[in-house]
């Protein structure tokens, strides 16, 4: 298959499944006329992250890296009155988009924007004793995903699952000679996962809108 073909396939499953959603696809418009990078999560993935936020019952989700918000929105919706999803942003900029993308979609009051480095943030996080989250998902940068997956394990309880994206690359993950700085930043977190007792893990490949990548699906244990 073509990444034309998994595209259409997308559209054929997002029009009975997913659906139209006004709000959404302003937040994709605002991102895009703000100049900001067209990396969000696809519409059939951000109703993943929806239904397994409602299947667990999370009531409290962490998110590195908010970009316009998208994904932010599918995960404050699946949280209850009195949920709180804290998202970290780097940048002033996409920071200042996503918190008008959930204020038109009507989450803001569930939602705490961060803004400033992760890797400052995440401490600052467990000094206020934020954690422990239901739900953590993982979309930044991907040099540093070694980093924030020793972080989100801190920040986690048995039971917690950890999603993180944009792990295959393309295929390359595969290739212990990449001299992709972001392939090896991947490869570094998959060999922590498989020497971490305190986790069971797996990873999906995905094709579709976003090309060839992958999602790791991390459940802390007990």
């Amino acid at each position: 298959m073509t990444d034309n073909q998994w595209s259409e396939v997308d559209r054929y499953l997002d029009a009975l499944l997913v659906r139209p959603d006004a709000a959404l696809n302003a937040a994709l418009t605002a991102s895009a006329e703000a100049g900001l990078p067209s990396i969000a999560v696809a519409a059939n993935q951000g109703k993943l992250l929806h239904l397994l936020a409602q299947a667990l019952g999370a009531r409290s989700i962490l998110e590195i890296g908010t970009l316009g918000g998208y994904s932010a929105i599918w995960l404050a919706r699946a949280l209850p009155p009195d949920g709180r999803l804290i998202t970290l942003e780097l940048e002033r900029k996409h920071a200042e988009v996503a918190r008008q993308n959930l204020e038109r979609a009507g989450v803001s009051e569930r939602v705490d924007i961060r803004l400033g480095r992760a890797l400052d943030t995440l401490p600052q996080l467990a000094a206020e004793s934020r954690g422990p989250f239901d739900l953590i998902f993982i979309d930044a940068d991907k040099t540093s995903i070694p980093d924030y997956f020793v972080w989100a394990l801190r920040l986690s309880r048995p039971g917690t699952l950890i999603i993180v994206d944009n792990v295959v690359r393309k295929g390359a993950v595969a290739d212990p000679d990449s001299t992709d700085p972001n392939v090896q930043g991947v490869r570094r977190f998959n060999e922590l996962v498989a020497r971490e007792p305190r986790v069971s893990a797996t990873v999906i490949q995905t094709v579709g809108s976003k090309g060839h990548d992958g999602l790791a699906f991390l459940l802390v244990r007990d």
